[in-house]
């Protein structure tokens, strides 16, 4: 009983980091992506097995994320940020170029460094609003918008205007929960309208390309609106109930591009169709409003800004890949939150996720 007891008490002092609610709801999202993964990779060996292998590799990242107490994360946000900074110049500079894109770098191993930003610029700013907190001025809004516009540019220009997009949301919400005025924001959307014939014209041809094939794909149906067409297919084609699991016909016939990983939602409409979408998107609402809930109880600023723009991250992810999946917004490469294959992906999402729960935790430590 004692060895029981003992081994139970080891047990529970390693899962009292992760928080109840969360780690129910990544679960389920998880299983729902096992499924659907096992279906959609069935054709392409190894890929379930390396999927599987994400998920455990992410969750001990966010294991490791949700013991560490947010006042040391505090610590790391400075270091962090120049850090991607530096790796960033470096990819300018000598970095890797795959596929006409130059976006990695070899530091002994090849990484990919805006990556990092995704994590880095938050916590930056976040760290920069909480020395800030007992008066924040207008003049410090734009020195947060300074360091958040100088990773923007750089991941911009690589090109890989989708990661530049989801850093720049990233900041973005941290700024805003900072309290930005709506009239900033205003004046900023009718600065952002006025700008878009300067935007369109500094924008690569691929990138007017998605903008035109997502206006009418039909204009190209065999090149660039493909991907979206097939998609769309694939999604209406499931109907209420979907085909059923691994019954796809779009899915397992290969019209479906990228099936495992950008586009995995077409495969996965396809096969459990209206219900099973239904289902998924509460999951997300679940995950979502459980975040939203972390950051309003968080005890400090910096800890509800980090939380909060965590939050808004995931439903950024969730947000354009089913929009552009569903062709009500450009192709870009993001990837759907805890069930698209890859690696980077999964370890930059289980690493905000840790953070979350690190967040919740170390706030019940305080009050007891």
């Amino acid at each position: 009983m004692t060895e029981q007891r003992t081994v139970g008490s080891i047990i529970k002092k390693y899962l009292t980091v992760f928080d109840g609610p969360l780690l129910l709801i990544l679960c389920m999202i998880c299983m729902v992506s096992a499924f659907i993964m096992y279906s959609a990779g069935m054709d392409a060996d190894g890929r379930f097995a390396a999927h599987m292998r994400n998920f455990m590799i992410a969750f001990f990242v966010m294991w490791i994320a949700a013991s560490v107490p947010p006042q040391t994360l505090m610590r790391f946000a400075v270091p962090l940020y120049t850090i991607g900074i530096a790796l960033l110049i470096a990819v300018a500079m000598f970095g890797i170029v795959k596929k006409g894109a130059r976006r990695w770098v070899n530091i002994g191993v090849v990484i990919q460094p805006s990556e990092i930003m995704k994590i880095a610029v938050p916590l930056m700013l976040a760290w920069y609003f909480q020395k800030k907190e007992s008066f924040i001025r207008w003049q410090d809004f734009v020195v947060a918008a300074v360091l958040l516009v100088i990773p923007f540019v750089l991941i911009a220009k690589q090109p890989d205007l989708g990661t530049a997009t989801l850093v720049g949301a990233a900041g973005f919400y941290v700024i805003f929960l900072a309290g930005l005025s709506w009239k900033v924001l205003i004046s900023l959307a009718i600065a952002g309208a006025a700008s878009l014939p300067v935007v369109w014209s500094m924008l690569h041809d691929y990138q007017r390309h998605r903008v035109m094939t997502l206006i009418d794909p039909t204009t190209d149906p065999l090149g660039k609106g493909f991907h979206i067409i097939q998609s769309m297919i694939a999604i209406g084609s499931g109907g209420l109930t979907g085909k059923g699991w691994t019954k796809g016909t779009q899915t397992h016939l290969e019209f479906i591009p990228e099936r495992t990983s950008d586009f995995l939602f077409a495969a996965y409409s396809e096969e459990f169709g209206l219900i099973g979408n239904v289902t998924l998107l509460l999951l997300y609402l679940l995950l979502i409003g459980r975040g939203l809930l972390i950051a309003a109880n968080a005890p400090t600023l910096f800890s509800r800004l980090l939380a909060g723009s965590l939050t808004l991250i995931f439903f950024t992810y969730a947000f354009v890949n089913m929009g552009m999946v569903s062709g009500i917004l450009p192709v870009v490469g993001v990837p759907l939150p805890f069930m698209s294959y890859g690696g980077t992906a999964f370890v930059t999402l289980g690493l905000g996720m840790g953070m979350l729960m690190s967040i919740q935790r170390h706030r019940k430590l305080v009050q007891t």
